[in-house]
């Protein structure tokens, strides 16, 4: 059911902001919902002390939190306790926003997904590669994170996203395949989404993402790389590497799309409840972006634009992404079905989010047959 309330400051409520509700079902107390964060409590606490997990966790259910810790340090030698506020590097979810602001582009008219690159990189030297195609991990292009290393002369200088360009289109990097013939996840696919969003836009990339996602979401604690605003130590989490080694930027860090991005688990949570809303894109645009392009491989799930899907033991299908970049693993999940979801920050690459298949297997548990939830309510798009 849809419910459309309240005011705005700059503006009425428009019915394309109307929300996405699910029917509670009467089982769902106060006492229950208690208990379940209780348990989620115990399954990081475990991790925690078993497994090494530092960093931050936010899970809902129904749209409500029912839980939300913070477990470790922020800097493993200052000893800064970490909060659910500490702002974290998302490394790969920072893909689901870019893949938002060209979904936001495609509705306004200024870009269509099965464009060329040409249209908005006139000398781009790699033809037949389309916007969908880099969305989808499609486009057979090499990894920028791998040529640069060969190609960028001074490490010490902060690399581009034009730089990322310039180095294509002087050195032609050999390409892995041929475009739309496979899935490969690609870094540099995303990076040049950023660009796009730019050529589209006439904007920034990330002047456009504060100004069209943070900040009418009220994220207020999310941005893009700024060597300023990660270096306050106060409030952002260093990463750390192996051996609680702290894993300072590069000069790939200055790279945005693919990663760069930097937010908390509250802010996070912001994003998951504005997908239920048109507030960003119609509905219509953003059930694209959770509609698979085929299998990955033999693997059983497939990808969407900035999201992953995959079937969970409960058999509900969800929409997932993780990241992993210089001292930081990340992870989020959400199941339209019950409007839940799984948030996960952490600033130490020691393995401990393999283990977020136990925290799966616990939210959404195999279901006997005939048993279960009641579905969501299913009603028409309001438009």
């Amino acid at each position: 059911m849809f419910s459309c309330s309240g005011t705005r400051e700059d503006r009425l409520i428009a019915e394309e902001d109307c929300e996405l509700h699910i029917e509670v079902p009467q089982t769902f107390t106060p006492v229950i919902a208690s208990k379940l964060g209780t348990q989620v409590d115990s399954i990081f606490t475990r991790l925690h002390k078993k497994k090494g997990f530092n960093g931050t966790v936010l899970v809902t259910k129904y749209d409500q939190i029912v839980y939300k810790g913070a477990f470790g340090y922020s800097d493993f030698k200052t000893k800064d306790t970490l909060t659910t506020q500490t702002v974290f590097q998302l490394a790969s979810v920072s893909k689901q926003f870019t893949a938002m602001a060209i979904m936001m582009l495609k509705e306004r008219g200024k870009l269509n997904y099965d464009d060329s690159l040409q249209v908005y990189i006139p000398d781009f030297p790699y033809k037949g590669i389309t916007v969908r195609q880099l969305l989808t991990h499609r486009s057979g292009l090499p990894n920028y994170t791998y040529f640069s290393d060969e190609l960028w002369p001074d490490r010490k200088v902060d690399l581009s996203n034009d730089d990322v360009l310039s180095m294509m289109a002087v050195h032609k990097p050999n390409i892995y395949y041929q475009p739309d013939r496979t899935f490969s996840y690609s870094n540099t696919g995303y990076a040049l989404l950023a660009s796009v969003v730019e050529k589209a836009s006439g904007q920034p990339f990330a002047e456009f993402m504060r100004e069209h996602i943070f900040d009418p979401l009220k994220m207020h604690n999310t941005y893009t790389f700024q060597h300023e605003l990660v270096s306050q130590s106060d409030r952002v989490a260093s990463g750390h590497i192996g051996g609680r080694r702290k894993r300072l930027p590069d000069y790939q860090d200055t790279v945005l799309g693919d990663k760069g991005m930097y937010s908390t688990v509250e802010d996070l949570y912001k994003w998951d409840q504005a997908l239920y809303t048109q507030r960003l894109v119609s509905r219509q645009t953003l059930e694209e972006a959770f509609t698979p392009t085929g299998k990955l491989n033999k693997k059983k799930e497939s990808y969407g634009f900035g999201w992953r899907l995959k079937q969970v033991e409960s058999g509900d299908t969800v929409v997932y992404h993780g990241g992993l970049w210089h001292g930081f693993n990340t992870y989020i999940l959400r199941n339209p079905k019950d409007h839940s979801s799984i948030i996960v920050l952490s600033n130490l690459t020691n393995g401990s989010l393999n283990y977020m298949k136990d925290v799966r297997n616990f939210m959404y548990p195999a279901q006997p047959k005939g048993k279960g939830e009641k579905r969501q309510v299913q009603v028409a798009s309001a438009r």
